[in-house]
Formats: C-alpha cells, structure tokens, sequence
C-alpha cells in the first residue's frame, strides 16, 4: 500500500516534471528547434544536443540564453543527471527522493535562465503561495547553522584545540575576524554559513571526524560520493539562505527543495542523537518559538549585511593560507618568466629587422631605369605583415617544442599554452589529461577537446576509465568534464560492452559480499555498494 508521503513525493515529482515540459517548449525555439508539446527530460536533453549541433557549440547555446560558460555546464549537467535518474516516466510511478531532489535542482536552473533571458516568461511555481513555507524554510535555515556548528563543536571538544586548527587552516588573520564577531566561547558563530560547511566537508575533515557519522546513513545518496553530496547540498542550501537574508521570498521550488535537504542533512545526525552518540538534536533546534526565530533572522541579515554576502562556493578542501601564498608567487614568476622572453623575443624581432631595412636600403637605391612594377613590388614586400607561427610564438616565451612542456601545461591548466601547442600540429594523449581532470581546470580541458582529432594514444580508455574509477573511490566526483572525456573517447560498442561486463561482475561481487554479510551475522547487514556506483556512473556517461 502506497504510504501518504510516497504520494505527496510524486504528486510533487509530476509537478515538476509539468514545469520542466512547460519551460521547454520556450526554451527551445530560442535555439532553433521547433516542438509541438514537451515531454520527458531524456527527450529534452536530446533536443537541447541538437540545438548544440545546429547552432554549433554549448558557448553558442549559452549565448543565446544569456548563460556563462560555467551556468550552461552546470544546467545541462544537471539536466543530464536528472535523465540518467528517470530516463523515462508513466504517471503514477513510485517515485524516490532522490528522483525529486534531482527535478528541483533543475527547476532552479530553469528559474535561473529565466531571470538572465527576459524572452522567457514560464512558471516553476509548484504550489500556490503559502506564508507556511517561508516560516518553515526560516526554521530550517536556523536548524541546519545550528547544526553545523554543534556537530564541530562536538568533533573538537576543546575551543583551544579548533582555534588552533583553524589558524593552520585558515590563517591567523582570518581566525582574529571572526573571534571578532563572535559570541564569546564560541568561535564558529563568527563565521559564515559557507565557511561552517567548508569545516564539515574538507576532504580530510571529513574523513578523520564525520565520515563515521553518515557512513551507514540511507540518506546522502544522490551522487555515489556522501561526502560530495553533501558538499553540493551545503552549497545550494547557501545559495537559498543567501536570498532568505536578503529579503527576498523563496520559490515553491525553493522551499520545497530546502525541505528535503534539510531531512537529508540531518537525518544521520538524528540517529546519532536518538542512539546517546551525539549531543545535538535537530529535531530541539527545529521547534523553537517565533522570538527565537525573529531574533535569528535579524542577527544573521545583520551579519550578512556587514560581511557582505556569504559569496564564496563551498570546495572540496579548505585552501591553506600557505599554499594559496606559493601559488601566488609561483604565478608572479611565471609572469615574469613568460614576460622576460617575449620581451627577448621582440628584442631579436627588432633587431632582424632593423639589419633587413639597412640591407634593403642599400639595395634600392633611387634608378632612373626602373619601372613602376618593380618598385610597387619593393613597396609591397616592405609592407607585407609578418606572420609569427604557433612555434615561433612558443619559443619566443622560452617553451621548448616537446610533449614535456606540453604536459606541463596541460598540469597547470595553462590553456594559452596548450591551444598554442595544438595550432602548431602537436599531437597529445589522453593520459596528459589526468592532473587537469583531476584539478577540473575546464578552460584547458575544453581547448584539448576542441582539438581531439590531435589524441594520437592507440587505447586510452582502459586507463582513463581505471584513473577515474579509482578518482572516485578516493572521493572525488564524477566531474562534467570527466564525462565529456569518457563520452568522446570511450563510447565505442567494444568499450561499452565491457564496461557493461564490469559492472556485472561488480554486481556480483556485491551480492557474494551480502550473503556472506547475511551468513556470518544471521540477517541482512549492509554491504560497501560504492564499486557497483562507481561502474553504473561510468557506464552511464559511455552508453
């Protein structure tokens, strides 16, 4: 029997999915394709990939919505996402969390195209307006900085100790601004919304105090990484609590978005507190009475206000003040490396030049007997441009023409370097990409592919695939750019079908593990699923 949540899950699900079909029909007309009436999402990104064939590239697709580089990957990767979740959908489905927290996320992209677009006028509104929301969004926006803030507290125990470490994090300087606004005793109330969670999901913060707390949690679920999917919803969880501060009413889509979130975060940290493990309650921190939550709101708009904004996105790792310093130095250098031979360069240039003028002067010397002809030839050549090569321009920087220069740039994302290299006929292999996939420097990552016809490695797929595999184990995501690799060098049927045969046998593997699990314990105990995630997401992105 269907529970009432489930149903309130899809009749919210169809919602969305009616918005998405709706802003559909206007959207693509703007990109040259003509539509009777909307469907699915898997039929909508396969329209928006001919609107990119036609018009000839994202860049071109992004223009014409008024989106920047970065806004149309995240939209179609989002899209992307929300089609590999429900490639397909008859209404009355069951319909998962995880299927809903997808279709809002896109919704909220739809609302950001429409407000750079003015050509686009749909609704995403997925309810009528309802004052409950924003009070429930307010309480919940209070509940979660709480949170955040006695989930760390309880991590470190002593103030002393996370003083310290947010020193070596952060930087002394940092560290005596928010003592400054801080409530006395209590460091983490100095800092931002975006800072707190930066604290929770640093890949070895995470790892060495929390990882144990979401770790057996069925929450969390919606990329194959936790920890990332967490980060990314801390991140839009910001983003909304930015508006909240700013006066501005949340979206149904908003609200409701925030609603699931909410219960996703703090769903573990429940657990934990209902089983004597952890100090804090977010059901206590959610029911408080409208003083309380007033006097939030006003101190936080306040704060908000003179910091201006919480602004920065929530990373993968804290940015230690140190190393943000030897990037910043060795930037200078290469600067003044780069500047010191350009300048060589032009000097060698000038001079070429200055000896070719002398030898030309000597050279045509003022004859009665010449005819028009030749000197409009002189005249000519004189003032003929000079074309610099590709090469030409690399050595002038001091860039020697080899694949270890290349690689190097490729390593520091140095997409000036690396288009260089590509105009001047140099072939590339794909395992160049690794540390750029790794870093997601996407500029550089976009120019290699723009020149893919130039990968000249025999058979890179069995290790692109294994390097991201492991990637993923370790933590990191499976990256737009990541996939963009996979799709244009591993969609090939005979690597399709073998990682096919890979996920199976992770399939198996998983379902030997589990009835060990179940033999040795006498019942059902949960089993490390993250290889058949890992394999099911590769596969999708080939497929």
């Amino acid at each position: 029997m269907t529970s009432t949540a489930q149903l309130l899950t899809r009749d919210k699900f169809e919602t969305c999915l009616s918005v998405i079909r709706k802003a559909s029909l206007q959207i693509l007309p703007l990109l040259r394709i003509r539509v009777a009436e909307g469907k699915d999402p898997q039929w909508f990104y396969q329209q928006l990939e001919l609107a990119r064939q036609g018009i000839g590239s994202w860049g071109a697709v992004a223009r014409r919505l008024n989106l920047n580089d970065a806004e149309i990957s995240q939209f179609t990767l989002s899209l992307r996402h929300l089609q590999q979740l429900v490639p397909q959908y008859e209404s009355g489905q069951e319909v998962s969390d995880n299927q809903l927290i997808a279709a809002l996320r896109f919704i909220g992209f739809l609302e950001l195209v429409r407000s750079k677009q003015p050509l686009l006028s749909y609704s995403t509104e997925l309810a009528g307006e309802d004052a409950g929301l924003q009070n429930t969004a307010k309480r919940q926006i209070r509940a979660l900085e709480l949170m955040l803030r006695g989930v760390i507290n309880s991590a470190w125990g002593s103030q002393t100790q996370l003083v310290n470490q947010l020193k070596t994090q952060f930087g002394a300087e940092k560290v005596r601004r928010w003592l400054k606004n801080a409530e006395r005793g209590d460091i983490l109330t100095g800092m931002r919304f975006g800072e707190l969670a930066q604290l929770l999901v640093d890949k070895k913060e995470f790892a060495r105090h929390y990882a144990a707390l979401y770790q057996t949690s069925p929450q969390l679920s919606l990329f194959i990484d936790r920890r990332k999917t967490l980060q990314t919803f801390l991140d839009d969880v910001r983003l909304i609590r930015n508006d909240l501060l700013e006066l501005r009413p949340l979206t149904s889509a908003q609200a409701t978005l925030l609603d699931n979130y909410y219960y996703e975060i703090s769903g573990a940290i429940q657990k934990a507190c209902d089983e004597g493990r952890m100090p804090v309650n977010p059901r206590a921190l959610l029911s408080c009475d409208e003083d309380e939550l007033d006097d939030y709101i006003t101190r936080a708009h306040r704060r908000h206000e003179a910091t201006g904004g919480d602004t920065e996105e929530i990373k993968d790792a804290i940015e230690r003040p140190d190393l943000r310093n030897a990037d910043k130095q060795r930037d200078v250098a290469d600067t003044a490396s780069v500047a010191l031979w350009a300048m060589v360069g032009i000097g060698v240039i000038g001079i070429v030049i200055f000896i070719l003028t002398i030898v030309n002067d000597m050279n045509s010397q003022p004859q009665d007997n010449r005819t028009p002809q030749v000197t409009a030839s002189v005249m000519a050549a004189e003032h003929a441009p000079e074309n610099v090569s590709p090469r030409d321009m690399l050595a002038n920087m001091g860039i020697t023409w080899d694949e270890n220069s290349l690689r190097s740039a490729i390593a520091r994302g140095d997409s000036r370097i690396i288009k260089l290299f590509m105009q001047g006929g140099m072939n590339w292999k794909a395992s160049f990409a690794e540390p750029a996939l790794a870093a997601d420097y996407r500029e550089a990552l976009t120019t290699l592919l723009q020149y893919r016809s130039q990968m000249d490695e025999p058979r890179p797929c069995r290790r692109m695939i294994s390097t991201i595999a492991q990637a993923m184990n370790d933590g990191q995501s499976l990256t737009s750019k990541r996939e963009e690799f996979l799709l244009a060098f591993c969609s090939t049927p005979g690597t399709i079908k073998r990682q096919k045969e890979e996920l199976e046998r992770a399939l198996l593997r998983q379902a030997a593990a589990q009835k060990r699990s179940a033999g040795a314990k006498g019942r059902d105990a949960p089993v490390d699923d993250s290889e058949v995630r890992i394999q099911q997401a590769i596969y999708n992105a080939i497929k």
